[in-house]
Order: C-alpha cells, then sequence, then structure tokens
C-alpha cells in the first residue's frame, strides 16, 4: 500500500480493535504488500487489513481458519477475543488473529516437512469449496497472453511463460485422483517459526491439487522429509511456480519492489527448474 493508503488502514485497524474492547497504543507494520499485516500493541493481534476490494478473499481466509482450527491444524489462529469474521470500515476489510512473537531462527526441513504432514493430514479432514491451482494458471495465462495487460513482455518470453503454464499445468492436472485441499503458498515467509512450533499463515490462497505443488514452495530439503513425495512431479510444480511468479511481474500494475530484477530473476528461475524437470 502506498503511504497514505497505509496510514489509514492503521486507523481503521486501531479503531475496530478499540470497538471490540482491546487495547491498542500502538500499531506496527508486520508486512505491507496489496494487503497489510499489524501488530496491535499491547493487545496482542495481527490485524490483516486489505481493500474492500478483496473482502471476498479476506472472508474466505476467515472461513479456511475456522475449519482448521477445529481440527487441530497447525496454522495461525483467529483472535479468540473477537467474533470470528471480516469487519468492513472505510473501504476496508479487516480481519483480526492472534500475534505470534518469533523464535529462534530458520525451520529445519525435517520440521517443516512434519508441518506439512500435519497440515495436510488436517487439510483432508474438512470440507471447504475451493478453486484448484490451475485456476491460478488460467488467471496467469490471461495476463501473459493479452498485451494490453503485460505491454512490456517481450515476445519471445511471452511465448515461453505461455507454453510452460499450459505445458505443465495440463501434464500435473492430468490425473486428479489423488488431490486435495492445500495451503496454496506455503513458502519460508508463511510458516512462523513460533513458541507453539511451526504454524502456516496467510490461509487465504487455500486451493486444490497435488500435495507436491504445495511442497515445491519449500526449499528443495524438506521434500526428502516428507514421505511418499513425488520428486519429478515437485520439480514440475516448481518450475509452473517460478513460471506464475514471472507471469505476476510482467503485468502493467504489478507494484513489487526492485521488480525489473525480478522479472529476469523470475525467468531465471523458471528455466533452472525446467532444466531439473525429468521428459514428459
Amino acid at each position: 500500500m502506498e503511504p497514505g493508503e497505509l496510514r489509514r488502514a492503521g486507523e481503521v485497524a486501531r479503531a475496530v480493535a478499540s470497538e471490540l474492547g482491546l487495547e491498542v497504543d500502538d500499531v506496527v507494520v508486520v508486512h505491507n504488500s496489496d494487503r497489510v499485516a499489524l501488530r496491535l500493541v499491547p493487545c496482542g493481534v495481527l490485524a490483516r487489513v486489505a481493500p474492500s476490494a478483496h473482502l471476498a478473499d479476506s472472508e474466505f481466509e476467515v472461513q479456511v481458519a475456522r475449519r482448521l482450527a477445529d481440527v487441530d491444524a497447525p496454522v495461525a489462529e483467529l483472535d479468540p477475543r473477537v467474533e470470528p469474521r471480516v469487519h468492513v470500515r472505510d473501504a476496508f476489510a479487516i480481519s483480526l488473529w492472534t500475534y505470534y512473537e518469533p523464535v529462534g531462527s530458520e525451520i529445519a526441513p525435517a520440521d517443516y516437512a512434519d508441518a506439512f504432514l500435519r497440515h495436510h493430514a488436517a487439510l483432508r479432514q474438512i470440507d471447504l469449496d475451493a478453486p484448484h491451482f490451475t485456476d491460478r494458471v488460467t488467471t496467469a495465462l490471461r495476463e501473459v497472453n493479452d498485451r494490453e495487460r503485460s505491454p512490456e513482455l517481450p515476445s519471445p518470453e511471452r511465448e515461453f511463460l505461455s507454453a510452460t503454464l499450459s505445458g505443465l499445468s495440463a501434464a500435473i492436472s492430468s490425473d486428479r485422483a489423488a488431490d486435495q485441499l492445500l495451503h496454496g503458498e506455503p513458502h519460508p515467509g508463511n510458516l512462523l517459526n513460533t513458541s507453539r512450533g511451526p504454524l502456516f499463515v496467510d490461509l487465504g490462497t487455500c486451493c486444490r491439487g497435488p500435495i507436491e505443488f504445495d511442497l515445491a514452495h519449500a526449499p528443495e530439503e524438506v521434500g526428502k522429509h516428507y514421505a511418499g513425495a513425488d520428486h519429478e512431479l515437485i520439480h514440475r510444480c516448481r518450475a509452473v511456480n517460478w513460471a506464475l511468479f514471472s507471469a505476476w511481474r510482467w503485468r502493467r500494475d504489478d507494484q513489487m519492489p526492485d521488480r525489473d530484477h525480478w522479472r529476469a530473476e523470475g525467468l531465471d528461475r523458471v528455466r533452472a527448474a525446467l532444466d531439473r524437470c525429468g521428459p514428459g
């Protein structure tokens, strides 16, 4: 968010929490993107604030969190002191979560894999209407294949990304018998090391697909500790993930910092991932 919008987001988060009886003396920015995470001090709340255009996404995330809390999944929980819902105020959608103080440093691959195993087991216990990961690919292809949406994408790279996204996603999703609910974007930034152990956050990315699609977001060593994982499929999913990342960077309205660097880096990562994929 731009500074002015970020300031207003902090003001509405403070107002909503205060009206619910939570003490707020300060607002600390934890993460700033198209939606923001704000730590409210001293009440121990993490407020997730998004433009109201993302209201449906925020409500979906709250729904996922409530279902997973009921089956003891390793996920961040909504604040138990207030009603588990999304509040709409001044063109913002606000949800209130428990703030977890980070502990230690990097999560060991075996612990990361164990969190995945427990999370995937919990996801198999809930019934949820979630999109398939290929819906994400369809959206990315719409950006890549439309020159007005991605005017700076050179023709060779446009053809490369389009072929990679369409070809690999079709191959990965050809047999959906083993598909299940997934986190959707469980990269290291979305797994917190807390006093309760590793906890997944950013639950609004939940989708359906093979467990390897989740594993492809994690460091490579993690998959080696996940019993039964198809490592060739992980390589293919990692190539798709980097192709998705690259597609977003070429959008006309993308606002990622240092975008030019990540445009080049993303394409390099796609090529490197493809080099590790076997035939077929």
